[in-house]
């Protein structure tokens, strides 16, 4: 994966993107007035634990990659927006990162029946 800084371009293993993708959504989240707790493994529903001193607003929340689309050059298709019934259960919201602009959302999640 390649991910651009301007016009400069950074190769990231693909086994380090989601650790990128995780440092970018807790800056943004302490910019936006969130104290952030981290997954101490590398496993599990979710990524970090965001809580709101000022809201008392608690999310768990799943960080995910925007994916390079194979058509096109430089496009970016939305991560996936379907939660594992776990994270159903569990209220988890998921966070999508652009790996080209560094922006994050909120990722609408699309409820299965």
């Amino acid at each position: 994966m390649s991910v651009a800084t301007g016009q400069k371009h950074i190769d990231v293993d693909s086994n380090r993107k989601g650790d990128l993708a995780e440092y970018y959504a807790v800056t943004w989240l302490w910019d936006e007035g969130y104290e952030v707790f981290k997954n101490a493994g590398s496993t599990g529903p979710i990524d970090l634990i965001a809580y709101n001193l000022e809201t008392k607003e608690t999310l768990l929340i799943d960080v995910k990659t925007f994916q390079e689309q194979k058509i096109g050059n430089g496009n970016y298709s939305q991560t996936s927006n379907t939660r594992s019934q776990r994270q159903k259960n569990l209220n988890v919201v998921r966070l999508g990162f652009h790996p080209i602009t560094r922006k994050l959302r909120f990722v609408e999640h699309k409820e299965t029946k």
